[in-house]
């Protein structure tokens, strides 16, 4: 599991897909997550601007991201 580090309140999810090396550009995250891809908390999630906060998982095709705050 990947583990993101946020110095803020939530990471936007197409921000937190590109943080962890999964997509290199923001045109890959947004692919992924409107090709239905990418999960937030074991739900399908076609929204990249959803919001992401501590303890938030997310599964990009078997690759599992933990977002955690500082």
């Amino acid at each position: 599991m990947i583990e993101i580090k946020i110095d803020s309140d939530y990471i936007k999810l197409d921000q937190a897909i590109k943080l962890a090396d999964i997509a290199s550009t923001g045109g890959h995250a947004k692919f992924l997550i409107l090709e239905g891809l990418v999960k937030v908390n074991g739900e399908i999630e076609t929204r990249r601007g959803k919001k992401l906060f501590n303890g938030d998982i997310i599964d990009v095709d078997g690759e599992q991201i933990k977002v955690i705050a500082e």
